[in-house]
Protein backbone atom coordinates (compact mmCIF):
# COMPACT_ATOMS: atom_id res chain seq x y z
CA UNK A 1 0.00 0.00 0.00
CA UNK A 2 1.67 3.32 -1.22
CA UNK A 3 0.92 6.23 1.32
CA UNK A 4 1.28 9.87 0.42
CA UNK A 5 1.62 12.46 3.32
CA UNK A 6 0.23 16.20 3.11
CA UNK A 7 0.89 18.72 4.92
CA UNK A 8 -1.00 22.15 4.84
CA UNK A 9 0.34 24.90 7.33
CA UNK A 10 1.78 28.31 6.24
CA UNK A 11 3.51 28.13 9.75
CA UNK A 12 5.22 24.80 8.70
CA UNK A 13 6.87 26.58 6.16
CA UNK A 14 7.92 29.49 7.73
CA UNK A 15 9.69 26.88 10.18
CA UNK A 16 7.61 28.71 12.89
CA UNK A 17 6.61 24.93 14.45
CA UNK A 18 8.07 21.52 13.14
CA UNK A 19 6.67 19.15 10.98
CA UNK A 20 6.57 16.27 13.43
CA UNK A 21 3.07 14.86 12.22
CA UNK A 22 4.80 13.48 9.20
CA UNK A 23 7.73 12.34 10.89
CA UNK A 24 5.34 10.43 12.95
CA UNK A 25 2.82 9.44 10.63
CA UNK A 26 5.95 8.06 8.67
CA UNK A 27 7.02 5.89 11.22
CA UNK A 28 3.34 4.45 12.16
CA UNK A 29 2.73 3.89 8.25
CA UNK A 30 6.10 1.59 7.83
CA UNK A 31 5.70 -0.01 10.91
CA UNK A 32 1.86 -1.35 9.73
CA UNK A 33 4.33 -2.49 6.25
CA UNK A 34 2.76 0.35 4.36
CA UNK A 35 5.02 2.59 2.42
CA UNK A 36 5.35 5.77 2.07
CA UNK A 37 5.49 7.38 -1.35
CA UNK A 38 5.74 11.15 -0.45
CA UNK A 39 5.71 14.21 1.83
CA UNK A 40 4.87 17.32 0.94
CA UNK A 41 4.41 20.37 2.82
CA UNK A 42 2.44 23.26 1.21
CA UNK A 43 0.55 26.44 2.27
CA UNK A 44 -2.58 27.64 3.26
CA UNK A 45 -3.59 27.68 -0.24
CA UNK A 46 -7.32 26.60 -1.62
CA UNK A 47 -6.38 25.95 -5.27
CA UNK A 48 -2.90 24.25 -4.23
CA UNK A 49 -4.32 21.64 -2.23
CA UNK A 50 -7.03 20.90 -4.49
CA UNK A 51 -4.59 19.96 -7.11
CA UNK A 52 -2.29 18.36 -5.12
CA UNK A 53 -5.13 15.88 -3.86
CA UNK A 54 -6.32 15.63 -6.98
CA UNK A 55 -3.02 14.49 -8.38
CA UNK A 56 -2.23 12.37 -5.73
CA UNK A 57 -5.94 10.00 -5.22
CA UNK A 58 -5.30 9.05 -8.55
CA UNK A 59 -1.39 7.85 -8.09
CA UNK A 60 -1.62 6.54 -4.63
CA UNK A 61 -3.66 4.06 -2.49
CA UNK A 62 -3.74 6.68 0.41
CA UNK A 63 -3.59 10.48 1.22
CA UNK A 64 -3.55 11.48 4.73
CA UNK A 65 -3.65 15.79 5.33
CA UNK A 66 -2.88 16.99 8.02
CA UNK A 67 -3.70 20.51 9.20
CA UNK A 68 -5.51 23.62 7.80
CA UNK A 69 -8.99 22.25 9.21
CA UNK A 70 -11.45 24.34 11.70
CA UNK A 71 -13.51 27.42 11.65
CA UNK A 72 -10.96 30.48 11.18
CA UNK A 73 -10.33 32.18 8.43
CA UNK A 74 -7.11 30.77 7.11
CA UNK A 75 -8.45 27.20 8.12
CA UNK A 76 -9.02 26.05 3.85
CA UNK A 77 -8.57 22.38 3.75
CA UNK A 78 -12.14 21.15 4.40
CA UNK A 79 -13.16 23.19 1.12
CA UNK A 80 -10.00 22.23 -0.63
CA UNK A 81 -11.33 18.70 0.11
CA UNK A 82 -14.90 19.31 -1.15
CA UNK A 83 -13.83 21.01 -3.99
CA UNK A 84 -11.40 18.40 -5.17
CA UNK A 85 -14.61 15.98 -4.91
CA UNK A 86 -16.66 18.80 -6.39
CA UNK A 87 -18.84 18.01 -3.38
CA UNK A 88 -19.97 20.48 -0.94
CA UNK A 89 -19.64 21.35 2.55
CA UNK A 90 -21.97 19.93 5.16
CA UNK A 91 -22.72 19.44 8.81
CA UNK A 92 -23.60 16.21 10.10
CA UNK A 93 -25.40 16.10 13.22
CA UNK A 94 -23.22 14.39 15.27
CA UNK A 95 -20.24 16.63 14.25
CA UNK A 96 -22.59 19.79 15.50
CA UNK A 97 -23.47 18.08 18.28
CA UNK A 98 -19.93 16.50 19.04
CA UNK A 99 -18.60 20.31 18.66
CA UNK A 100 -20.96 22.16 20.61
CA UNK A 101 -20.61 19.58 23.53
CA UNK A 102 -16.75 20.43 23.38
CA UNK A 103 -17.09 23.86 23.34
CA UNK A 104 -19.55 23.97 26.33
CA UNK A 105 -16.96 21.50 27.94
CA UNK A 106 -14.50 24.09 27.39
CA UNK A 107 -16.30 26.80 29.38
CA UNK A 108 -17.84 25.08 31.72
CA UNK A 109 -21.06 24.89 30.39
CA UNK A 110 -24.12 22.08 30.79
CA UNK A 111 -24.01 20.88 27.09
CA UNK A 112 -27.50 19.58 27.43
CA UNK A 113 -29.04 22.75 28.29
CA UNK A 114 -26.72 26.18 26.88
CA UNK A 115 -27.74 26.60 23.27
CA UNK A 116 -25.85 27.57 20.57
CA UNK A 117 -26.61 31.07 20.99
CA UNK A 118 -25.16 31.27 24.30
CA UNK A 119 -21.98 29.75 23.44
CA UNK A 120 -21.80 32.92 21.03
CA UNK A 121 -19.53 30.15 18.66
CA UNK A 122 -20.06 29.37 15.09
CA UNK A 123 -20.24 25.62 15.56
CA UNK A 124 -21.21 25.13 12.18
CA UNK A 125 -18.36 26.85 10.86
CA UNK A 126 -15.95 23.70 13.21
CA UNK A 127 -18.21 21.17 12.02
CA UNK A 128 -18.55 21.31 8.12
CA UNK A 129 -17.19 18.68 6.36
CA UNK A 130 -17.25 17.66 2.38
CA UNK A 131 -21.07 16.05 1.44
CA UNK A 132 -20.68 12.03 1.76
CA UNK A 133 -16.94 12.21 4.17
CA UNK A 134 -16.59 10.08 6.61
CA UNK A 135 -16.50 12.06 9.99
CA UNK A 136 -13.67 11.46 12.48
CA UNK A 137 -14.69 12.75 15.86
CA UNK A 138 -12.24 14.20 17.80
CA UNK A 139 -11.84 12.75 21.48
CA UNK A 140 -8.67 15.15 22.01
CA UNK A 141 -9.81 18.67 20.69
CA UNK A 142 -12.60 20.51 18.61
CA UNK A 143 -12.05 20.00 15.38
CA UNK A 144 -13.22 16.67 13.93
CA UNK A 145 -11.65 14.73 10.71
CA UNK A 146 -12.55 12.98 8.09
CA UNK A 147 -12.23 10.40 4.92
CA UNK A 148 -13.60 10.77 1.75
CA UNK A 149 -12.57 7.97 -0.63
CA UNK A 150 -9.25 7.05 0.07
CA UNK A 151 -8.25 10.44 1.20
CA UNK A 152 -7.95 11.03 5.08
CA UNK A 153 -7.92 14.61 6.64
CA UNK A 154 -6.57 15.05 10.11
CA UNK A 155 -6.23 18.48 12.27
CA UNK A 156 -3.16 19.61 12.60
CA UNK A 157 -2.65 19.46 16.24
CA UNK A 158 -0.28 16.63 17.17
CA UNK A 159 -2.29 14.90 19.61
CA UNK A 160 -5.98 15.16 17.92
CA UNK A 161 -3.79 14.40 14.56
CA UNK A 162 -2.18 10.88 16.53
CA UNK A 163 -5.81 10.37 18.08
CA UNK A 164 -7.65 10.48 14.63
CA UNK A 165 -5.53 8.33 13.27
CA UNK A 166 -5.06 5.34 15.92
CA UNK A 167 -8.97 5.34 15.00
CA UNK A 168 -8.42 4.49 11.77
CA UNK A 169 -4.65 2.75 11.46
CA UNK A 170 -5.90 -0.39 10.60
CA UNK A 171 -6.76 0.55 7.70
CA UNK A 172 -3.33 0.78 6.71
CA UNK A 173 -1.33 -2.25 5.86
CA UNK A 174 1.30 -3.50 3.37
CA UNK A 175 4.07 -6.28 3.08
CA UNK A 176 6.73 -4.12 3.45
CA UNK A 177 8.83 -5.25 5.85
CA UNK A 178 12.84 -3.87 7.39
CA UNK A 179 16.13 -4.59 9.62
CA UNK A 180 18.02 -1.83 10.96
CA UNK A 181 21.49 -2.70 11.94
CA UNK A 182 24.54 -0.13 13.00
CA UNK A 183 28.33 0.03 12.11
CA UNK A 184 31.19 1.71 13.18
CA UNK A 185 32.54 2.59 9.55
CA UNK A 186 32.80 5.48 7.42
CA UNK A 187 29.47 5.97 4.67
CA UNK A 188 31.93 6.19 2.02
CA UNK A 189 33.48 2.67 3.13
CA UNK A 190 30.30 1.04 2.17
CA UNK A 191 29.56 2.17 -1.06
CA UNK A 192 30.23 -1.05 -2.99
CA UNK A 193 28.90 -3.41 -0.53
CA UNK A 194 25.88 -1.55 -0.75
CA UNK A 195 25.13 -1.36 -4.33
CA UNK A 196 25.77 -5.05 -4.30
CA UNK A 197 23.02 -5.90 -1.62
CA UNK A 198 20.77 -3.99 -4.02
CA UNK A 199 21.76 -6.10 -7.09
CA UNK A 200 21.47 -9.53 -5.70
CA UNK A 201 18.22 -8.95 -2.93
CA UNK A 202 15.10 -7.45 -4.31
CA UNK A 203 15.66 -4.87 -1.47
CA UNK A 204 16.29 -1.03 -0.86
CA UNK A 205 18.71 -0.30 1.84
CA UNK A 206 19.04 2.86 3.31
CA UNK A 207 22.13 4.61 4.77
CA UNK A 208 22.39 7.46 7.88
CA UNK A 209 25.28 8.67 8.50
CA UNK A 210 25.86 9.70 12.58
CA UNK A 211 28.34 11.85 14.27
CA UNK A 212 28.65 9.86 17.02
CA UNK A 213 30.30 7.01 14.78
CA UNK A 214 27.58 4.70 14.67
CA UNK A 215 25.87 4.79 11.34
CA UNK A 216 22.47 2.86 11.01
CA UNK A 217 21.70 0.90 7.72
CA UNK A 218 17.91 0.18 7.48
CA UNK A 219 17.15 -2.41 4.63
CA UNK A 220 13.76 -2.65 3.61
CA UNK A 221 11.87 -5.68 1.59
CA UNK A 222 8.64 -7.19 0.74
CA UNK A 223 9.85 -11.21 1.83
CA UNK A 224 10.96 -11.41 5.39
CA UNK A 225 13.44 -14.01 4.58
CA UNK A 226 15.02 -12.11 1.82
CA UNK A 227 15.21 -9.00 4.01
CA UNK A 228 17.40 -11.53 6.37
CA UNK A 229 19.50 -13.02 3.70
CA UNK A 230 20.78 -9.60 2.15
CA UNK A 231 21.58 -8.43 6.11
CA UNK A 232 23.20 -11.96 6.61
CA UNK A 233 25.41 -11.16 2.89
CA UNK A 234 26.21 -7.71 4.43
CA UNK A 235 27.22 -8.58 7.45
CA UNK A 236 29.83 -10.42 6.01
CA UNK A 237 30.94 -7.64 4.26
CA UNK A 238 30.56 -4.51 6.59
CA UNK A 239 31.46 -4.34 10.13
CA UNK A 240 28.26 -4.43 12.42
CA UNK A 241 27.53 -3.62 15.98
CA UNK A 242 24.75 -4.30 18.36
CA UNK A 243 22.25 -1.31 18.67
CA UNK A 244 23.04 -0.27 22.34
Amino acid sequence: MEVAILTVGDEVLAGDIANTNAQWLATRLTDSGATVAAILTIPDDRERIVETIREWRDAFDAVIVTGGLGGTHDDVTADALADAFDRDLVVDESVRQDVHETVADYRDLDPETVTPEELDFDVDAWAALPDGSRPLLNPEGLCPGCVLETVYAFPGVPAEMRALFEGVAAEFSGDATARVVYTPQPEGSMVDAIADVRDRFDVTIGSYPDTAGRNRLKVTGTDPETVDAAVEWLSERVELVADE
